[in-house]
Order: structure tokens, then C-alpha cells, then sequence
């Protein structure tokens, strides 16, 4: 069901269900009638079906997740952090250790796995699967010695492999470049495009970020990808072929906005995003010359989680703010904000009609616009 914006906005939400489903940051995911949810429960990572109107359980299932926690990541907690992917009846999770596992969307039947890596990422495990065609594409195993590797969606078989370099935490997206299909995502030192058929290296280059923290998840504007990452501004390249293989050309760069842990989305031509800069700040860029077209006050918030339905903004900070945004090529225009968790809320609201799901530190809620 498609968002539609409410002529009158209301001063409060309506609560309609809450649920204790566990720990974790991975966004509910909404096909039809039913909603996926991928949590940790004691030693266990969990992912359930439950029934999007009412919140009952369809069904659970879980596996042993066991795995020593960085200790600079304490305060995040125990993940999972990676939203699940759905395709075909098929359901693809990510594990905070590196497990990955396809279960059948209808039963929760596990269709097959692969265990964690002996050496973890130093941050674990936080990127979604990318599901094309027949391939599921996940950067798994080691922290200097992952392999983004492309399996079988229904057997889990390994078709190829890149293990030139370690993983990072942006999720990897297909997109047609110079003529050709690619797996366009962050490895830990680079930027890189590999063929979607066969794995092989296209193009790579070094993104600047001042460390592998975090990393977003590339964005495409017409023919120019949009680079960003730790506190390294926005730089807009292309990517071209020259003489047997590929290159890239940059285009724009800017250090005026830059992100931290907060993605940022594009709508007709102008990214929206949360600046780390100024204590947090919203800005609106424009992706065709990477000028900036307004920003919000300073101080707004740490962090946010980003998405847009239509022309409407919603960001969801982490002191659990729900922020609605009229999109604007000239100024930050909020239109309501409205409280929707006692707790932290790190995670992207999913939005379907009037209903806004939220899933705080271990909770899921159902709103309504009513």
C-alpha cells in the first residue's frame, strides 16, 4: 500500500500494537499482509513473520549466533544490524558475526547457510544482501581477508568471488554503467565495480574516508555515482571505459556537508541528508553541480535514519524524534515532529498507507496517521 500524504497532518500518532521482538537495528520488512523481523534473543539471532495489522506471531525461527563483541562497539550492542532481504518467497539475513542463511518467506523454513567466519569484522556485520536474478551478493568472511562473493540463491553454491580486500558496511547495489551491468559498493579501502556475471574487478578507487567505520551505500544520479563516507564530504564521478577497460572521472566535490553514521537520500536531482557537521544538521545538495542548496539550525540530532515516499521526508532520529519533511530545493521545512519510543531508535521506520512501523532498541510499534 502506497504512502499517501495526509491532507492535515494529525498532532499525535496512534499507537495500534506493540511488540517485545528483541535486539537490534535491522528494518522490519513489509511484503503484503506480513512483516519480517530480524532481532537477537539471548545467544540466538531470530527472524519472524508477523501479521502487519495485528502483530501476532506467524511464525519464528532461530539458530545459535554466538560471538565476542568488539569492545569499542559496547555501546551499539549486539546487532543483528543487516535488514533482511525478500525475493521470490525467499527471505536472505546477514548475521551480526557474518552468518548467512535463506529461509522460505511462507513456512521460515531455513533453505541453507553459511557459518561465520573464523575472523570477524572489526565493526561485524551490518551491510544487506543484494539479491539480482539468480545471485545473492554478500561481502562475507574476514576483516582484511573478506570476499565479496556472489551465491546461488537457492543452493547457496559460490558462482564467484572478489577477495582482493576486506569488507566494509555499505550494502552493494546494481547499476547499468558504460554499458554494462555492475556491483557498484565500498570494500574496505576502496570504491570498487565488479560484472554482476562474473565477478571480475571493473574499476576501483581509494574514497578518502578517514577510516572503515562506516560507509553509505552508493547513490546514482543519472549517469554520476555519489560518493560518500566518514566525514569525507560528497564527490560525484563517472564511470567511463577507456581503450580494454573502465575508469572514472569526477565530476563535483564538496566538503561543505559531510555524514557520519546517517544516510542520505535523493529526490528530483537534490540528496537530503544529516551533516555531522554543526552538531547535526540537515542539508538539501544539489547532485547535478554538489552545491548546497539550504541547511537546517545546527544541533538537530546525532544521528538520523533517512527514507522518502514521494515528496515527503521522514527522519527518524536516534532519541526516537520521527521528523516529517516537506521536500524543498530552497529551505528545511518540517512539518510535524511527533514522539515515537521511550528508547533509542537507530533504525528505518517502514512506512505502507498510514502506518508507520518503528522498531526501537528491542521493540516494534505500530503507528497510524489517523
Amino acid at each position: 500500500m502506497s504512502f499517501k500524504e495526509p491532507t492535515v497532518w494529525p498532532e499525535t500518532l496512534v499507537e495500534q500494537w506493540k511488540l517485545d521482538v528483541g535486539l537490534g537495528y535491522a528494518t522490519p520488512v513489509l511484503v503484503g499482509d506480513r512483516l519480517y523481523v530480524f532481532t537477537r534473543q539471548g545467544e540466538d539471532e531470530v527472524l519472524m513473520a508477523l501479521d502487519a495489522g495485528t502483530g501476532d506471531v506467524i511464525w519464528s525461527t532461530r539458530y545459535p549466533a554466538p560471538f565476542e563483541l568488539n569492545p569499542y562497539m559496547k555501546s551499539h550492542g549486539m546487532g543483528p544490524k543487516a535488514t533482511p532481504t525478500y525475493a521470490d518467497g525467499r527471505l536472505f539475513v546477514f548475521g551480526m558475526s557474518g552468518i548467512v542463511t535463506a529461509f522460505d518467506a511462507e513456512t521460515g523454513k531455513s533453505l541453507w547457510r553459511r557459518r561465520a567466519p573464523p575472523k570477524q569484522p572489526l565493526y561485524h556485520s551490518a551491510m544487506s544482501p543484494l539479491v539480482d536474478g539468480d545471485l545473492v551478493i554478500i561481502h562475507v568472511d574476514g576483516d582484511d581477508d573478506g570476499a565479496l562473493t556472489a551465491f546461488n540463491v537457492a543452493t547457496g553454491e559460490v558462482r564467484w568471488s572478489w577477495d582482493e580486500d576486506g569488507p566494509a558496511y555499505g550494502s552493494p547495489v546494481v547499476f547499468e554503467l558504460a554499458g554494462m551491468r555492475q556491483v557498484v559498493t565500498y570494500s574496505r579501502r576502496y570504491m570498487i565495480g565488479l560484472s554482476v556475471a562474473s565477478g571480475e574487478l571493473l574499476w576501483s578507487r581509494p574514497d578518502g574516508r578517514q577510516d572503515n567505520i562506516l560507509t553509505q551505500t552508493p547513490i546514482l544520479h543519472g549517469d554520476l555515482l555519489i560518493e560518500s563516507g566518514n566525514k569525507n564530504g560528497f564527490t560525484a564521478f563517472r564511470v567511463k571505459r577507456q581503450g580494454g577497460g573502465f575508469t572514472t572521472e569526477d565530476v563535483w566535490h564538496t566538503d561543505e556537508v559531510s555524514v557520519f553514521m546517517t544516510n542520505s537520500v535523493a529526490i528530483d536531482g537534490v540528496l537530503v541528508g544529516l551533516s555531522q557537521l554543526n552538531s547535526g544538521q540537515y542539508f538539501g545538495l544539489d547532485l547535478d553541480n554538489g552545491e548546497v542548496l539550504w541547511t537546517s539550525d545546527p544541533r538537530q540530532a546525532k544521528n538520523a535514519a533517512i527514507l522518502h515516499a514521494g515528496q515527503t521526508i521522514f527522519a527518524l532520529e536516534d532519541d526516537a524524534e520521527l521528523v516529517v519533511i516537506r521536500h524543498s530545493r530552497t529551505a528545511f521545512d518540517p512539518i510535524k515532529r511527533y514522539k515515537v519510543s521511550d528508547n533509542e531508535t537507530w533504525t528505518q521506520p517502514t512506512i505502507s498507507g498510514n502506518r508507520v512501523f518503528i522498531k526501537d532498541v528491542s521493540t516494534l510499534t505500530l503507528w497510524t496517521l489517523n
